[in-house]
């Protein structure tokens, strides 16, 4: 039976994305804060891992315990603050980088010490960037300087992991329909800005269970899936 860690497993892409592997038959861990909403997606092979991503003693012990592991899909992020540079404080823009870089930095960190001490050696590693980390959008300043910095991290992974046979990739997703995705139309409706076009999660979870299945020797190194009106191709 295959296995994978999805962190931020609680809600949006991430319970979305374990279902999905779950009903394919793998064994799926859950990493979230809080136990009460990963019981509401534990079943049949899922192992509810309770910790905070930014806490490095739990996130070691959580991967530590599930055992062999095939794949980390890092996916827990947050957005922040929705205002210009000069409106966000030191505390919030910790807290995004602790979240979307240190959170990811030590959920990668755990996993790739599994993969390369396991027998057999390796496995694949799936960070959650953004489109973000391509073409910002407005009032997003801790979140896309976060992405950039993930686009970093992914690059590196999979340049050290090929002595061990880890594989890193990452999805760059544009506006699936999360509680994300929400507040932000929430936001630009008070603004009187349009509707974001915007897709299922569903869809996002078949991408990233195509990047997970692939055989060793193959990696999906890069993939953006986005809504197909989204304008992020093309000028003004």
């Amino acid at each position: 039976m295959k296995t994978i860690i999805i962190t931020g497993a609680s809600s949006g892409i991430g319970r979305v994305t374990a279902e999905h592997f779950l009903a394919k038959g793998w064994r799926v861990g859950l990493i979230a804060r809080r136990a009460d909403r990963l019981a509401d997606v534990a079943h049949d092979n899922a192992v509810p891992l309770p910790c905070d991503v930014t806490d490095e003693a739990a996130v070691d012990a959580a991967f530590a315990s599930f055992g062999h592991l095939d794949v980390l899909f890092n996916n827990a992020g947050m957005f922040g603050p929705q205002v210009t540079i000069d409106q966000i404080s030191l505390a919030d823009w910790r807290q995004v980088v602790d979240v979307n870089l240190t959170g990811m930095f030590l959920s990668a960190r755990a996993a790739f010490r599994q993969m390369r001490h396991q027998s057999p050696q390796g496995g694949r590693i799936i960070n959650n960037g953004s489109i973000s980390a391509h073409t910002p959008r407005e009032g997003s300043t801790c979140y896309t300087t976060t992405k950039h910095g993930v686009s970093g991290l992914t690059k590196t992974l999979s340049l050290d992991g090929r002595a061990f046979n880890i594989a890193c990739g990452q999805i760059d997703i544009g506006n699936a329909r999360t509680d994300l995705v929400t507040n932000l139309e929430k936001t630009r409706a008070a603004q009187g800005l349009d509707p974001l076009p915007s897709m299922a999660v569903e869809d996002v979870a078949r991408s990233v269970f195509h990047m997970a299945n692939l055989p060793a020797e193959a990696n999906v190194q890069t993939m953006m899936v986005m809504a197909s009106k989204m304008p992020h191709i093309g000028r003004g």
